[in-house]
């Protein structure tokens, strides 16, 4: 399967779980930053996996400035999904679990700009927990990632 992981990430994190994503999609997977990813580029993959730190409930601006530009229907024939880094909010007080909750995170929102712009949703979107603000990463969360990633393998060769 030929497949592209593009990611941003602010403190690594997100860098991490797309190298652990990108790992387990298997050979033939390629990883880039997204300002060295070339929208024009993306028909030529089966798959394309986008993830990015969740920063007030959305994705960074190089990445939703990424999305944006890819042109319309230029996904067409192509599975995508998105995933996001965040604090986990059910760890928080009351207000700030509520106000997470009224933002939202990145992932649902990159998913959709994909689906929008023609792409096939192949798996849901996924959010991976840090600690803080710059993380590190939760306990078991790369293990998370890599199963997840696992799993849009495994739907990708079912459908095939």
């Amino acid at each position: 399967m030929k497949a592209l992981v593009i990611y941003d990430s602010a403190y690594g994190n997100t860098e991490e779980v797309a190298k652990v994503v990108g790992r387990a999609l298997g050979e033939g997977t390629r990883i880039e930053r997204v300002g060295d990813a070339d929208w024009d580029d993306l028909k030529q993959y089966e798959l394309v996996v986008v993830g990015s730190p969740t920063q007030a409930g959305r994705p960074t601006p190089a990445v939703k400035a990424f999305l944006k530009n890819i042109p319309a229907g230029s996904l067409k024939g192509v599975e995508v999904s998105g995933f996001d880094t965040r604090i986990d909010s059910q760890a928080q007080g009351f207000m700030l679990r509520t106000f997470m909750g009224f933002l939202g995170y990145a992932a649902g929102r990159i998913a959709r700009q994909l689906e929008a712009k023609g792409g096939r949703l192949v798996k849901q979107p996924h959010g991976f927990f840090v600690q803080d603000k710059e993380g590190p990463l939760s306990e078991g969360e790369l293990e998370r990632a890599a199963d997840w990633a696992s799993s849009i393998a495994r739907a990708k060769v079912s459908s095939e």
